[in-house]
Formats: C-alpha cells, sequence, structure tokens
C-alpha cells in the first residue's frame, strides 16, 4: 500500500578563490576514477564479496539449504525490471511439516547496492502490502521511495505464496482465469494449494530466503499487510530479527471483523477531515459547508449511482461501492489527494462523469481492498486472508456484523459492511482469530503509525509495538494524513533511514510533525 513520491537530491555548489586549479585537477580525477569504477548501469565495477550465512533454518533438507544456490540472471518480466534487476526462483517445501515432500519456486527480484562492499549491510527484503500484492512487480514500480538505502543494501522483493509467479491462485471461471469467481472456484482450481498460503507459511519462506541471501539476520521492511508478515517472523524467528521496519501498521489484537469496523471508522474520519478543509479552502466545494452536509450529499450521489452508474471510460460504469472504494483511495494519498478528490467529485456530481475518480483510484491501485482488484489480487488478497482467520461466522452472527459495519459510516459502511461474507464459506479452517506476534528475545523492531491513516487506524500501530514485547517494539508516531508516511514524511524518513544503516531507534515516544500537527 505504497504508492510513489519524489526523492529528495542534494548537489554540492563549486569551490572558488586561490585553490580554483587544484580543485578542478581533482574533480577531473575523482570523474575519471569515478567513470572507470561503475558500469552502464551505475553500478560499483569493484569486485562484489557474496555474503554467507552460517544459520541455516532448521528442519529443512540440506537440499534447500546448504546445497541451494540462487541463480540470479536477469528479469524477463515485468517489462519494467528488464534493465538493473536480478531475479531467481527459491525452492521452498509446500508444506513445513512435510519439509521432504512437494517443493515450490518462490519468485525473486533484486536491485544490487551501488556503494562499496565495505559498507554494504546485507540484503533489505521489501513487502508492499496488500495481501496479494506482487514484489516482483512492485520493485520497480516503488525503487524511487527505497532508492537512498541502495548505498548500503541490496534490495530484494518477492512474489508471496497465492501471488504472481509464486504458486498463484486461482479463483476465476477456469484454470486460467485470474479473476474472482468465489470460494468454490478456488477450491476447484487451487484446492491443494489453499491451505500453504496464508502469513506463517510466508514467514518461513522468508527465513529460508534469508539464509540464502547471506544473511545471518533478517533485514526488512514491510507496509500495511507487510507489517503482519514481518511481525509473524519475527515470532517465529527472534533470534534471527535483524532491522525491521513495521510501516502502517496492522492491529494484531483485533480479529477480522473487529478490522473491518475500525477500518471503516478511520477511513469516514478521514473523509470528515478532507470535508472540514475543502468546506474551508476549496472554493465550489463539491462536499458542501463540512462533514454533516458532506454525508447527506454523499449519500444522495451513492443513491444515484445504485440505481443508474456513471460511465467511468473504457466501457466501465461507477457505482455507489465504487465510489466508496474510489474515495476512499484517494484519501490514502493524505493531503495530496485532497484536491483531485474534490475535482473528481466536482465532475461526478455537476456532470456525471465518473472517469476523474475512477482513474485516479486506478492511478493510485489501492491493493488492500477486494473490491479493487489488480490483475489476481482479488483472488489472492480472499485466499491469504482466509488461511490466515480463523473466523467462519454462521449467518446469525454476518447479519449483526453487516449491520455493526454499515451504523459505522454513513459514506462507507454499505460498501465495506460486504467485507463480513469474506471467509464465511471457504473451505478449509484458518489458522487462527489474530495473528502471534510476540517476539521475546529479538532486536528492536520499529513500528511507524500515522495518525490520519484511513486503513491501518494508528491504534494498529501501537497495539503493535505493545504486542511484539517489551523492549522490542519501538513506536515511531507521525502526526500525519494518508496510509503509510514513508517516505513522504520527512522526519520519518530520516528515522527509518538511520535506524536500517545503524540500527538505532528513536527514543521513547517520538512523533513527527506533520500534515495534522
Amino acid at each position: 500500500m505504497s504508492d510513489a513520491h519524489p526523492i529528495r537530491s542534494r548537489r554540492p555548489g563549486l569551490s572558488v578563490g586561490a585553490r580554483i586549479i587544484a580543485v578542478v585537477v581533482l574533480a577531473v580525477i575523482g570523474a575519471i576514477s569515478a567513470w572507470l569504477q561503475h558500469d552502464a548501469r551505475g553500478r560499483s565495477a569493484e569486485p562484489r564479496t557474496e555474503f554467507t550465512a552460517s544459520n541455516p533454518p532448521s528442519g529443512l533438507p540440506t537440499a534447500l539449504t546448504t546445497g541451494q544456490h540462487l541463480h540470479w540472471s536477469r528479469c524477463t518480466s515485468p517489462p519494467t525490471a528488464r534493465t538493473g534487476y536480478d531475479c531467481a526462483a527459491m525452492k521452498a517445501p509446500l508444506d513445513y511439516r512435510k519439509p521432504d515432500g512437494r517443493t515450490i519456486d518462490v519468485a525473486l527480484i533484486r536491485r544490487k547496492a551501488t556503494g562499496p562492499n565495505a559498507r554494504r549491510i546485507g540484503s533489505l527484503v521489501l513487502n508492499f502490502g496488500g495481501p496479494g500484492v506482487s514484489g516482483v512487480s512492485g520493485l520497480p514500480e516503488f525503487l524511487n521511495q527505497y532508492e537512498p538505502l541502495l548505498d548500503r543494501y541490496d534490495l530484494v522483493s518477492f512474489d508471496p505464496r497465492g501471488v504472481g509467479a509464486t504458486i498463484p491462485v486461482r479463483c476465476g471461471k477456469t484454470a486460467d482465469d485470474s479473476g474472482y469467481d468465489g470460494a468454490d472456484a478456488c477450491e476447484e482450481h487451487s484446492g491443494a494449494l489453499l491451505p500453504y498460503i496464508g502469513t506463517s507459511h510466508t514467514a518461513r519462506d522468508l527465513d529460508l530466503m534469508r539464509y540464502l541471501l547471506g544473511d545471518e539476520r533478517l533485514h526488512y521492511f514491510g507496509v500495511s499487510y507487510g507489517t503482519a508478515l514481518g511481525a509473524v517472523y519475527a515470532h517465529l524467528y527472534p533470534s534471527h530479527v535483524g532491522r525491521l521496519v513495521l510501516e502502517a501498521s496492522v492491529d494484531p489484537t483485533e480479529d477480522l471483523d473487529e478490522e473491518q469496523v475500525s477500518q471503516v471508522k478511520a477511513v469516514q474520519a478521514a473523509f470528515d477531515r478532507f470535508a472540514a478543509h475543502c468546506a474551508a479552502r476549496i472554493r465550489h466545494c463539491p462536499t458542501g459547508d463540512g462533514p454533516e452536509e458532506a454525508a447527506r450529499r454523499m449519500a444522495r450521489l451513492a443513491d444515484r449511482l445504485e440505481k443508474k452508474p456513471a460511465p467511468a471510460g473504457g466501457g466501465r460504469n461507477l457505482d455507489a461501492d465504487d465510489l466508496a472504494y474510489a474515495v476512499s483511495d484517494h484519501l490514502d494519498l493524505g493531503t495530496d489527494g485532497w484536491s483531485p478528490l474534490a475535482k473528481a467529485l466536482t465532475a461526478l456530481i455537476d456532470h456525471n462523469d465518473g472517469r476523474p475518480l475512477s482513474k485516479g483510484a486506478d492511478d493510485i491501485g489501492s491493493a488492500d481492498r477486494a473490491a479493487t482488484p489488480r490483475d489476481d489480487s482479488h483472488a489472492a488478497l480472499t485466499a491469504i486472508t482466509c488461511a490466515d482467520s480463523s473466523l467462519r461466522p454462521d449467518f446469525e452472527r454476518l447479519d449483526r456484523d453487516k449491520a455493526r459495519v454499515k451504523a459505522a459510516s454513513p459514506v462507507f459502511g454499505a460498501a465495506w459492511s460486504t467485507g463480513v461474507y469474506l471467509c464465511y464459506d471457504w473451505p478449509f479452517d484458518g489458522e487462527r482469530a489474530t495473528p502471534q506476534v510476540n517476539a521475546d528475545g529479538a532486536a528492536p523492531v520499529l513500528v511507524v503509525g500515522g495518525t490520519g491513516d484511513p486503513t491501518t487506524p494508528y491504534p494498529g500501530a501501537r497495539h503493535m509495538a505493545r504486542a511484539l514485547g517489551d523492549g522490542v517494539g519501538v513506536l515511531l508516531t507521525a502526526e500525519e494524513e494518508g496510509h503509510g508516511t514513508y517516505p513522504q514524511n520527512r522526519c520519518v524518513t530520516e528515522t527509518v533511514d538511520q535506524y536500517l544503516r545503524t540500527g538505532r531507534t528513536p527514543a521513547p515516544g517520538t512523533v513527527c510533525r506533520g500534515s495534522m500537527s
């Protein structure tokens, strides 16, 4: 659940005065040296030292640990990864309880570190959220957010189980269909895989990945759902925790139904803040004179779209649920999304034109909600969520939960309430109601939460830091709108980068000021 933002750059000035000739000479020598030390892609030409680890995951056959080597080669897909990236496949057990049985291929992608060998820390494994987001596609897409870390780390990502090129689940009408046609279709086309794609299985893949990348400890940056994956890893392998960043943290104390209510309340609160800003700062504000009027106008608009959806371009239409999800995608951008949202709502309300709102949501590309899927993300999100969650409510509880979610938000409740049905008829049991994340004895883990986050509400970050254990979870608070604060907030970026480069965590209670300050 991240979106690309420009990275700040600094450029030193030139010296002047009596020593200008010496400076010019040194600059020319430095330029020649730099040219000799880098190849055409800007990578260091210094012979690369490959790291090796001495602590393979226990219980696995040697064919998967000491006998396995990652064979990196030029990526063939996605097209954005064909220059400057390497790809590989990692063999892992389908079922870690039967490590000598069937294996799967986990798709990996890497961008090599550009700094000198002596300063390289190792690999930083990235998960961009979801569940259902491809890391192989995501690394080229989001590289500019993490590029400053290339001086110290190889940046590595992967397709988690069920996603992209790693045993993708198929829940469409046919075995080749990447769409979602319900739980029965998932069982028919991917039934043999569904019990093995939950977060705890992917966390075990992470430890095998860590070892094969040559790191004694895992260095990891997880966003949104990626925080759940990182926290489960810390619980399973506390002694293997290196520098872990959990950004825009989920709440490990809430089950799936509680999460629906918390999230819809948070997105409603974010919309109310947008509506107040719109009324005060935007001429001809489409949502009126404040949050209460905005709720009434949105209700009328949703009713209109329910009766007759608006054209949204590309042969698509925008209905009431689409309206709610598209608005929330803009809110994920924080204050950067407010002006485009006001313009898009004006076009929809005044001209019945759903294209600006729909296109804006497509560009943002949220994969946190099943209603706005990209590729096979709907199927993967459902399958991974239901593999993790043991909740299988009956119809009586479903009715109560749906009413509770709907009542929690006048603008978004109706759309969010359908989420209570996500796993009710899933053909396999889920693992737990809430994940185990206590990681006593682990190195400090940095948990980052934004007070105005509409998708992973801020209390979740507090609960995550506490649940990891005393001396483990370290909370960094950002007074910021939007889903995620890195690298948008300068203070967060500097604090996180310092932690990843040095291992030093911020002082307890550190707060980064931002758009809500």
